[in-house]
């Protein structure tokens, strides 16, 4: 985590003890933002940790899987056209 930096656009997540809440850290340009959330029923998956880097790296659209409850483990992402 020490060659991250809020900044250069990485955005930080904090999850609490038992995952019902999530803390998102973000650099806004000429301040930080800091987005909290608190479940009421259920709890937040943790994403999948790579090992290499010491880091949990995800894709915005993972984390919106995460803040919106869906499970990491049944979502299959149909293919799209790349260039």
């Amino acid at each position: 985590m020490k060659d991250l930096s809020p900044v250069s656009g990485d955005i930080f997540l904090f999850f609490g003890k038992n995952r019902q809440s999530v803390k998102i850290l973000r650099w806004d340009g000429d301040g930080f933002l800091l987005y909290y959330k608190r479940l009421e029923g259920g709890s937040f998956e943790l994403p999948t940790f790579n090992p290499n880097t010491g880091n949990y790296e995800i894709s915005y659209q993972v984390l919106s899987f995460i803040l919106n409850g869906v499970s990491l483990k049944s979502v299959r992402l149909r293919k799209r056209f790349r260039i």
